[in-house]
């Protein structure tokens, strides 16, 4: 399956949250997206893995994006290593993306770090010829997509462009509430943790309004750059 864009997220949920309105306006456009998740989120304070591996696959569905898999990475302990790097190249390989999206290069959770890493070192890896990669049992062809591009996400990271996504914001909400075990629901009697809270959608609109004033649009998503961009 030959995709525009695929998004690589450590977590479930971490695309929902920073490039979800960007995802959605390029599926409306005909273009074919999909997500990679690089962990399960077994580690996450509330709901279960079984319940996010299907709040995941409803947020696919809503989106409307051509693939999502799960790559089943230790959550909290992957590393940047040769095992992970084969994965993550192997899944750029069958997908065959244009561009590519992932964590951002520093952020408060330490997997969205180590996972910003880890996509670009195995993009790099997804193009060399003499390394065998099998993907869904099958050997992949090597692969170069045109750029990698990190999503912004909890700290403010100066963008080095960003994405309108005033007529998706709507959308983007929606799919980030699949996740009901993760976000605010005022009737949960789980613990409170720093994404539940009714304040942190908040500080996420307060964020897009502040990218979309800085182009004259109501709402967009944030992106930084590894390499020059070329216009």
């Amino acid at each position: 399956m030959k995709l525009d864009i695929l998004a690589f997220a450590a977590h479930p949920d971490d695309t929902e949250l920073a490039c979800s309105g960007t995802l959605a306006s390029h599926i409306d456009q005909g273009y074919k997206v999909g997500v990679v998740d690089l962990t399960r989120g077994e580690l996450g304070t509330r709901g279960t893995v079984a319940l996010r591996d299907i709040e995941a696959q409803d947020s696919a569905k809503f989106l409307g994006l051509a693939a999502r898999d799960n790559l089943e990475l230790a959550d909290g302990y992957f590393q940047d290593d040769a095992e992970s790097q084969k994965k993550v190249a192997a899944a750029i390989r069958y997908y065959q993306p244009k561009i590519i999206l992932a964590n951002a290069i520093n952020d408060r959770h330490p997997d969205h770090g180590k996972a910003a890493r880890l996509v670009d070192n195995a993009w790099f890896m997804a193009g060399l010829e003499k390394v065998k990669l099998s993907y869904k049992g099958e050997l992949q062809p090597i692969w170069k997509a045109s750029a990698v591009y990190h999503y912004i996400q909890s700290w403010y990271v100066q963008p080095d462009f960003v994405v309108d996504i005033s007529d998706y914001w709507d959308k983007k909400i929606a799919a980030i509430k699949q996740f009901k075990s993760q976000f605010y629901d005022p009737d949960s009697n789980e613990p409170e943790t720093y994404i539940s809270s009714e304040a942190f959608l908040k500080a996420l609109e307060s964020r897009a309004n502040e990218f979309g004033q800085s182009i004259g649009v109501r709402y967009a998503e944030g992106f930084t750059a590894s390499r020059n961009i070329g216009v």
